[in-house]
């Protein structure tokens, strides 16, 4: 192995484009919707939207089953209100959810495309720094053997 034929730190740099940050410039490139998109995907998919979702439930079906009659709004057993308005919860957030989810993907797939152009450069680095090692191997032998010779023209 000839030493011209290992790449230099600054062949491979000029190889590769730099790294940068795909999370921030993802971020950078969300318009206001998008990112109301993102917070509901990941308020609604909480806990703590489900237990808020089913204390309403919870407490409006309870109210309107065994409050006094004068004092019901919708009455049992249609729940005609509550029914509205739970499904216009889920008509709303269902395409909001999606969004959200398609943006996160969007995200996801440029850490990926990412990771894989590190990955690229990290191998070529390696592949580099084991041919410059194997190359030094080779020179410390060759040196070994000419100490070696010069050994036994001494010792003779």
């Amino acid at each position: 192995m000839k030493h011209n034929e290992i790449k230099t730190i600054e062949e491979i740099k000029r190889q590769f484009s730099p790294i940068h940050n795909v999370n921030a410039r993802h971020k950078e490139k969300l318009s206001v919707l998008d990112k109301t998109a993102l917070w509901i995907t990941e308020h609604v998919g909480s806990m703590g939207f489900f237990l808020l979702i089913f204390c309403w439930t919870a407490i409006w079906l309870g109210w309107n089953t065994l409050a006094p009659g004068a004092i019901r709004f919708d009455p049992y057993p249609a729940f005609v209100l509550w029914l509205f308005i739970s499904n216009m919860i889920q008509i709303f957030l269902m395409p909001l959810i999606m969004i959200g989810q398609n943006l996160q993907a969007r995200h996801s797939e440029l850490r990926a495309e990412q990771d894989f152009a590190v990955n690229k450069k990290s191998e070529v680095e390696v592949e580099t720094i084991l041919k410059h090692l194997e190359n030094q191997n080779e020179l410390i032998l060759q040196i070994l053997i000419k100490l070696k010779r010069m050994e036994n023209g001494k010792s003779s």
